[in-house]
């Protein structure tokens, strides 16, 4: 049997027992002190859901909002023509066109984050559906990436918004923002998060919505959450 290293014993004694459910504060609070990494680490949430998306009436998908942002810098790519491409270059996009990004796009240059269109533009993106849509890249008019008021959704991709989609074993997860974040932020962008995912609840899941949920580092532990704070789960 190997043998723990120091760090481990020391990880272990801190923890405590590895069941225990912790207030979403104090799995915060525990997380900073487990330990520092030399960049600002990310803190995920980890949802286990009482669904099986391969059933269309389960599926868990859609967009929320982050009060205190992602930390992250976005990436925002806009398939537009005229005025609504000026609207989406003065919103901040990073790379607007209409045949020509498409062009790009095939030729490999796919480093965006969130691609948004105009409802006009559909049939040139539609010839990106093979590379965008492994990628889950692909405008969603129900995700409000297709749509002509281009300044909000690009204002909400670099503001703060994330998409989240349940996968196949159930489980859906994100970045809720940085390390470097206060406690207050990263509590707010948490309860913004999961209360997105429990209005979310489809219409075929039966039992318990919210199984677990995991709150971790990006060099720590994942902590157990007590779902009992969690209204509608």
């Amino acid at each position: 049997m190997a043998k723990q290293t120091k760090k481990a014993k020391a990880l272990a004694t801190k923890l405590g027992d590895n069941q225990a459910l912790y207030p979403v504060a104090d799995a915060i609070t525990l997380l900073r002190d487990l330990g520092t990494a030399k960049f600002d680490q990310t803190i995920e949430v980890a949802m286990n859901l009482g669904v099986d998306p391969r059933h269309a009436d389960q599926m868990v998908r859609g967009m929320v909002s982050l009060p205190s942002g992602t930390g992250k810098t976005v990436r925002v790519a806009v398939f537009a023509k005229g005025d609504k491409a000026a609207e989406a270059l003065a919103a901040g996009a990073d790379k607007v066109g209409a045949e020509d990004l498409m062009e790009d796009m095939q030729a490999g240059n796919l480093d965006y984050d969130r691609v948004i269109a105009t409802p006009d533009m559909m049939g040139v993106v539609g010839r990106l559906g093979k590379l965008l849509g492994p990628k889950g890249l692909m405008p969603n008019p129900k995700l409000g990436t297709v749509t002509p008021n281009v300044t909000q959704a690009v204002t909400d991709a670099k503001g703060g918004q994330i998409e989240f989609r349940v996968e196949k074993q159930g489980i859906i997860h994100a970045g809720i923002g940085k390390m470097s974040f206060s406690d207050a932020d990263l509590k707010t962008n948490f309860d913004a998060f999961v209360d997105a995912i429990v209005k979310a609840k489809p219409s075929g899941s039966k039992g318990k919505y919210v199984k677990k949920i995991t709150l971790s580092s990006s060099m720590g532990p994942g902590l157990k959450i007590d779902t009992s704070e969690v209204v509608g789960a």
